[in-house]
Formats: C-alpha cells, structure tokens, sequence
C-alpha cells in the first residue's frame, strides 16, 4: 500500500484546498502558521517530516520519497540511505541545496517530469469535418 503525506501549514479558509488534496489521496499533517513582519507566512514543516519518517512512520514504510531540495533535509537523506529506506529524493528544479549533491543517484527533479506528470485535456473531436476551413457537406 502507498502513502503520501503531506506536511502544510493550516490556514483558515482553505479549507476546500485542503479537503480536494485529502480526496487526491493526500494524508496531510498540519502545522501552525506564523506571519512573518513581511507578511509572508510560514509554516515550518522541517522538524515533522524529519521526525515522522525516523521515528512515527519508520516501521509503517519499505522506501521514502522526499519531495523537496531543501538542505536541511540532509541529515534525514543520509539516515534514510544508511537505513536502505530512500528510493528518491525528488527537489522542484535544477536550485536545489548543494549539500544534496552527493546523493545524486537518488534525485529526480519534477520539473524534468512535468509533461509526462501535467493532466492531459482529452481530445473531443467536432461532429463536423473540416475540409480548407469549411464544414464537411
């Protein structure tokens, strides 16, 4: 059985975002938001990830995907490739921190993915044939 948690910060009001990513399949952990003096608002998500795949989720798991390219999630990375537990450590583009670098055999950037992750709009063909701009007779 898979599992993809997904570790937010909770905000009044989205609630509707919440529920649609619970109904994609998404098992979210939320954590208190602060708003910084710029107005930007953070939910610091670090010290639960972390402590869910080493501790709380351990056991409940064969191979963890960590979906980010934030450096301070080395020391997890490390633990989890020691552990024979990382298949992938997934960051958004090719920005990602330097001290992950030496676990390039497990990065797979999302952006490189985007076409074949992207939904498709189905093709709905017209009733009508079109011969040189016109409608088929």
């Amino acid at each position: 059985m898979q599992k993809a948690y997904l570790f937010i910060g909770q905000l009044a009001g989205n609630e509707g975002f919440y529920l649609s990513l619970q109904e994609a399949g998404y098992i979210l952990i939320f954590k208190p938001t602060v708003e910084l003096a710029t107005g930007v608002v953070k939910g610091n998500v670090d010290a639960e990830l972390v402590l869910h795949s080493a501790a709380i989720q351990y056991i409940n798991y064969d191979k963890a995907i960590i979906v980010s390219g934030d450096g301070d999630f080395t020391c997890l990375v490390e633990f989890l490739d020691r552990k024979d537990k990382l298949l992938n450590v997934m960051p958004p583009n090719k920005h990602f921190s330097s001290l992950l670098r030496r676990y390039n055999h497990y990065i797979v950037r999302i952006d490189l993915l985007r076409e074949t992750l992207e939904r498709k709009k189905k093709y709905k063909p017209t009733k009508k044939t079109e011969i040189n701009g016109r409608s088929k007779p």
